[in-house]
């Protein structure tokens, strides 16, 4: 009876050890939102860099709401990661899910969309007021100068949006371009469809479209299509859609982030923080213009 009691308690330090491992090697993705194919690819980069280097990597879905990605931030602190990588879904709302993150001493690095407040180690992301240059500087030399362009934004209070925009306009500026509306579409393909329908009924000698994200892009296309008329149509992230319209002749080009990159970059800086290593406060990954 000793003897027997002797390997059950064994076999429950050996459960408690290896429960204990797990936690101190769990790293987090929290995620604006998985129903964007940019963010999947991110997550998907992230999983295949944490399998690579041996760590546990929890995904939890906000779902475009600030107020879910505050309860998945709580949620993973009572499970005991080490290290949150968060995908904001508003740069000023997320400050409250950071501040809590802090308080319990675990280091967040943002990845895509910055947060203008709380502590956060490193930030990962794209150069967003390159890339919008890039996509003003591109429909000017398609198009010429003072060229009739309509802008599609992406959600309000984002630093991607925000960013992407500053950049465009500064092609706006200097390629004298006329701007004809800029109005949000949130991201999303439907709503960019929809923006893009009433815009081109309000302002029917628009040339050229800066969409602010592929998904957005492809829903201009439908309404441009449906139009009949001959407009360049422009988008940002290098989706395999967005690409795929590129190729086909739809979409004029899209500004390529690489969304994979960006997550396997998260989870190689998590792993450095969990070891002491330095990582530097913003990590750049380039962006390439993608056309036929």
């Amino acid at each position: 009876m000793k003897k027997f009691t002797t390997l059950i308690s064994a076999a429950v330090l050996s459960a408690s050890f290896s429960a204990g491992a797990m936690a101190q090697d769990t790293l987090a993705l929290v995620v604006s939102t998985l129903n964007n194919p940019f963010f999947v690819t991110m997550k998907e980069g992230a999983e295949k860099k944490a399998d690579q280097l041996g760590y546990k990597l929890i995904v939890l879905d906000s779902q475009n709401d600030p107020s879910k990605e505050l309860s998945n931030v709580e949620d993973l602190i009572v499970r005991g990661v080490k290290v949150i990588l968060i995908n904001p879904t508003d740069s000023d709302a997320v400050s409250n899910a950071i501040r809590v993150a802090n308080q319990a001493k675990i280091p967040v690095i943002t990845l895509d969309r910055g947060a203008n407040r709380g502590d956060v180690v490193t930030h990962i992301a794209s150069d967003n007021v390159a890339g919008g240059e890039m996509a003003g500087k591109f429909i000017s030399e398609k198009i010429g100068k003072n060229a009739r362009v309509i802008q599609l934004e992406g959600i309000a209070g984002t630093s991607a949006a925000r960013e992407r925009g500053e950049g465009f306009m500064k092609a706006v500026k200097s390629e004298k371009m006329e701007l004809l509306a800029s109005q949000p579409a949130d991201f999303d393909r439907t709503k960019g469809l929809n923006v893009m329908e009433n815009m081109l009924s309000s302002k029917p000698n628009t040339q050229a479209v800066f969409a602010q994200n592929d998904e957005m892009a492809l829903g201009a296309i439908r309404a441009v299509q449906a139009s009949g008329k001959d407009i360049l149509v422009v988008g940002f992230d290098g989706t395999k859609d967005g690409i795929a319209a590129v190729k086909r002749g739809l979409l004029g080009a899209t500004i390529a982030q690489q969304p994979g990159l960006i997550g396997e970059i998260g989870v190689e800086s998590a792993v450095k923080l969990l070891k002491g290593e330095a990582v530097d406060k913003n990590i750049p990954v380039p962006l390439m213009m993608v056309v036929k």
